[in-house]
């Protein structure tokens, strides 16, 4: 596994900005595929490893329930979930 330079990280990442950027314009809350945003979707994909485009993917998400839990709380389980 070779390790990307920093030429290529910094295409990634800035393929991986334009991507968030247009789903956070258009109210996407998750991967856009074959939607407004499936072409920077594509470019995303092919300047990224297949391993940094999941983790990026998973960090968004985590981000979006992040900011949700601060901005709303968080409600616990009731008893009876949290016994099954």
């Amino acid at each position: 596994m070779s390790f990307p330079t920093k030429e290529e990280r910094n295409l990634c990442w800035g393929a991986r900005d334009r991507y968030w950027e247009c789903l956070n314009k258009h109210g996407i809350k998750e991967k856009d595929t074959e939607g407004l945003c499936a072409d920077i979707r594509k470019l995303y994909e092919k300047s990224c490893s297949t391993q940094w485009v999941k983790h990026f993917d998973r960090k968004r998400s985590y981000l979006q329930f992040k900011e949700k839990i601060e901005k709303h709380g968080y409600e616990p389980l009731d008893e009876r979930s949290a016994e099954h």
